[in-house]
């Protein structure tokens, strides 16, 4: 049987892309200390993927906060510096008897999303939440890969793609449209009010 080899497609639209280059990029990774059998894991692997993308030692800050919930308002205090050029959230939580998980996993999830949004630096989401101890291990690099690495890997793409995107040209800044006519300024009149 003979294999039919075919070329890589290629994509209908080009697209804006960010690479894994981390030269000259700074990063913080906000990383909590309750169930530090997990995420002392995931905070060296983070380390890890972002020296082997470029990052100097230097430019990584790493800080500690006791839980989850403490993440996004530590994420958020380091955005607002604008020492960073993307922060790396790293935690565990792992499902209890009791409705407290859930409050906290969405808590969480949402701090740490709103910071990024506000605040325009680019938060990768390396929280884990798991049902059992056994899924955390495997998520920390024994099966499933480790999602410390990936987190680094999203936050330097996640700069690039930001950097890409703000070069772009924008024909609107330039007066035209995207149809390339020009775009009349209105002019507003101000009526004096009669008293």
């Amino acid at each position: 049987m003979k294999l039919k080899l075919e070329s890589v497609p290629q994509t209908a639209v080009a697209a804006i892309e960010g690479k894994l280059d981390a030269s000259g990029m700074r990063f913080a990774i906000v990383v909590a200390r309750f169930n530090a059998f997990i995420t002392e894991r995931l905070l060296l692997s983070a380390c890890d993927g972002l020296l082997r993308t470029g990052a100097a030692k230097k430019d990584i800050a790493v800080v500690r906060v006791p839980g989850a919930f403490e993440i996004p308002s530590a994420a958020r205090t380091l955005a607002s510096t604008g020492n960073y050029d993307a922060i790396i959230c790293i935690g565990c939580l792992l499902r209890g008897d009791t409705a407290h998980y859930d409050v906290i996993v969405n808590e969480v999830t949402r701090g740490v999303g709103q910071s990024s949004q506000e605040t325009g630096v680019p938060h990768s989401f390396g929280v884990l939440t798991c049902d059992t101890l056994a899924q955390a291990i495997d998520r920390a690099g024994l099966k499933m890969g480790n999602k410390g690495f990936e987190a680094a890997l999203a936050a330097v793409e996640m700069v690039s793609v930001k950097a890409a995107i703000s070069s772009q040209p924008s024909a609107v800044r330039k007066g035209k449209t995207r149809a390339g006519k020009k775009i009349p300024r209105r002019v507003t009149k101000t009526r004096r009010s009669r008293s």
